[in-house]
């Protein structure tokens, strides 16, 4: 169970910090069960409403800041996603952004960014899907280590391609 004042990832909505658990009288909300009051940190549009015994939604606890600079510097390590079957792409793309996996966005990252470059050298324009999932994996990877690193999410392309190079440097 996660605790109020703690910032958890809520599936597709990222960031959000716990901001109470308690028995909703809503329509639709169940008698006698506890919900998360979550409040999305980079989204500033609402509040979420989550059963705390759900298993129709992925919740996980933040990266530790250990847990984060550990997957940065293993970025280099994680594989571009293999999509066999054109027909299937966006399905790998939004299975990648759902798992709530860091390092699965990472490999959605990569494989958008290659497919671009490849694009480009084409004469060819990115497809717009492409362009959403790749924002979406970046946004999600971007807040998630800002959070954890306590640093501003507008920061974080930078920082990772500083240590990036000075662990290649290094």
């Amino acid at each position: 169970m996660f605790q109020i004042g703690e910032f958890i990832i809520y599936e597709n909505r990222g960031i959000c910090k716990v901001e109470g658990i308690a028995e909703l009288s809503l329509p639709g909300a169940v008698k006698g069960q506890q919900y998360y009051e979550l409040k999305p940190v980079f989204d500033e549009s609402g509040k979420i409403y989550s059963a705390v015994d759900s298993d129709k939604v992925t919740m996980r606890q933040v990266l530790t800041k250990e847990e984060a600079n550990e997957l940065i510097e293993d970025i280099p390590n994680i594989p571009e996603m293999r999509i066999g079957d054109e027909k299937y792409r966006e399905m790998k793309y939004k299975e990648a952004v759902h798992s709530c996996d860091c390092r699965q966005w990472v490999s959605i990252i990569k494989t958008l960014y290659t497919r671009r470059q490849n694009r480009l050298q084409q004469g060819k324009k990115t497809t717009n899907t492409d362009d959403r999932y790749f924002k979406k994996a970046e946004s999600n990877l971007h807040g998630e280590l800002a959070i954890a690193l306590g640093l501003e999410k507008s920061e974080m392309e930078e920082f990772i391609h500083e240590r990036l190079d000075a662990l290649h440097k290094g």
